[in-house]
């Protein structure tokens, strides 16, 4: 550029070769010192150049702000990305040199937040982000059943590596209308509460609420040992916020019962991060909307929601979204309803496969006006009400009987049951009211002891233990020796021998092979075997 500079230079003088008076005038003067201050400026652009190149070789940046960004701040599991200007929310991201996974939860103008999955401790400011142009999936596969696996699918119980060919979003778009059918299939849970007083379906959602220790998750793990048992149904646990030692005392019951084979339980517990909490009943649900495409019955167990809530507060806060009611953010209700509605019944031409959610909520001294307990209420179609005072009585499962509903009710009820069950709950709660006042009155009329005696009975009839569902017969049977007053003779504290004692006549007599549970009850049959059954005991 020099040489070139001074060719210029030297072919500008040659031109103005004149006379000496010429060559003094100003105007001469002026042409020479501009071609001088030219070649100058030209040596000082030179070095500039030269020095902006050792720069940029030695700068390290990325070349593709669309697909690529830098981390700006790390706090607490979310990180603050600059770039990444064609990701989309909900993709799977690789951030820093260990290309530890994370997912895109909140779209800026200019910046991106992305929760991880992994130990953010491994990550540093200006590390850079790459996208994996896949939203947010699951591996899925057969071997999947009898394991326990984290929220990505990856196998927590020390076994080999789960193998898997197919992925499936988590978070997808509910089954539209066309595809369902209205949910008329028993899900027999194997408690006599529930199935005569608050019968579930196939396809349903059942809300079971409660304060903390009155039984709710004894309830999920009995209906799991009944699908085992007396059902059909493969069954999924979430465990969400929970203790490692609880879902370990959880994998030996089933593993005792022979439940695990077709249990898949999904476990992000209280030492996991809020994102993996967060995420968890999503992948779950992903596997149940699985398995119920492909022609099957599903049961997913959500426990619980409370839990899920609050990481999903936690995330959100940290992303800087405003807070609101309980600084929950604005979608917590979007949060759960996107979730729960897709359990569903599929009519036949989709398979006639099912998936029904057993949602868990934990209030807070029985208050169920507060805000995810009236959220998840308002979404799922009934509630199974636990109360502590009932728990704390001896009465186990502890079902509030005046709270507790099914809005599928008797359609989603076999036919034997429904018959026998159909005054039941009126029965209790009759005797609800006369309980309240009968401690102050010293006489009662007839009717009014008629409805004690037998409340008190009906209550005792319907105590069942631990992890000990019944077949839906020997429900009816039970059920039908209170309704039809064979208790109403017999002392209170006899009540449980004499359950005894039907069971162990059921099992040797023909009382069970003389009905069919979607027919109705053979009177003859069932009066011959209690004249039988009262003689005895």
């Amino acid at each position: 550029m020099i040489i070139k500079n001074a060719k210029v230079l030297s072919s500008i003088l040659k031109k103005t070769k004149v006379s000496k008076k010429e060559v003094a005038t100003k105007k001469t003067k002026k042409s020479a010192n501009t071609a001088v201050n030219s070649v100058k400026s030209c040596a000082v652009n030179i070095k500039r150049k030269k020095l902006l190149g050792y720069l940029i070789k030695g700068f390290k940046f990325y070349t593709n702000i669309l697909q690529q960004g830098r981390i700006q701040s790390i706090k607490d599991g979310v990180a603050t990305v600059s770039g990444l200007l064609a990701a989309k929310s909900g993709e799977m991201v690789s951030l820093g040199a260990l290309n530890v996974k994370g997912m895109i939860l909140s779209l800026q103008h200019n910046t991106v937040g992305i929760v991880i999955f992994g130990n953010d401790r491994q990550l540093k400011q200006g590390e850079i982000v790459s996208r994996s142009f896949q939203i947010m999936n699951i591996p899925l596969s057969k071997d999947l059943f009898g394991r326990v696996v984290d929220s990505l699918g990856n196998s927590i119980d020390g076994k080999k590596k789960i193998q898997s060919v197919i992925n499936r979003q988590i978070d997808t778009k509910a089954v539209g209308i066309i595809p369902r059918k209205s949910v008329r299939e028993a899900m027999q849970t194997g408690i006599k509460a529930i199935d005569a007083m608050t019968p579930i379906g196939c396809g349903q959602r059942e809300l079971i609420i409660g304060d903390r220790q009155t039984g709710k998750t004894t309830i999920a793990i009995d209906t799991i040992l009944n699908q085992n048992k007396n059902g059909l149904l493969y069954c999924i646990l979430v465990a969400v916020g929970q203790k490692k030692s609880t879902v370990s005392q959880i994998v030996e019951l089933l593993k005792q019962k022979n439940a695990l084979a077709n249990t898949i339980i999904m476990a992000a517990t209280s030492a996991e991060s809020a994102t993996l909490q967060y995420l968890a009943p999503y992948s779950a649900c992903a596997i149940g909307e699985w398995i119920s495409e492909n022609k099957s019955h599903a049961l997913i167990i959500y426990d619980d929601l409370s839990k899920q809530a609050i990481s999903y507060r936690q995330m959100s806060l940290l992303l800087r979204r405003p807070p609101g009611r309980e600084a929950f953010p604005g979608d917590i209700f979007y949060l759960h309803s996107r979730l729960l509605e897709r359990a569903a019944k599929l009519n036949d031409a989709f398979g006639g496969g099912s998936l029904t959610a057993l949602p868990i909520v934990e209030t807070q001294a029985g208050d169920v006006s507060a805000y995810i307990p009236t959220n998840v209420i308002s979404i799922t179609d009934g509630q199974v009400f636990l109360e502590s005072e009932l728990f704390n009585q001896g009465i186990r499962p502890a079902i509030n009987v005046g709270l507790s509903v099914s809005r599928v009710g008797s359609a989603a009820q076999v036919k034997s049951l429904k018959q026998i069950a159909g005054t039941l709950k009126l029965e209790l709660a009759q005797y609800r009211e006369v309980e309240s006042f009968a401690s102050f009155a010293s006489e009662f009329d007839e009717a009014t002891r008629h409805t004690l005696f037998r409340g008190l009975r009906l209550i005792e009839l319907l105590k069942q233990a631990q992890s000990s569902p019944l077949e839906v017969e020997k429900q009816v049977i039970l059920i039908y020796a209170g309704m039809k007053g064979y208790l109403d003779s017999i002392a209170i504290e006899k009540v449980d021998a004499f359950k005894k004692t039907i069971l162990h006549n059921v099992d040797y007599s023909t009382v069970l092979g003389s009905f069919d549970k979607n027919e109705a009850i053979p009177e003859d049959v069932f009066k011959t075997f209690f004249e039988f059954v009262s003689k005895k005991a």
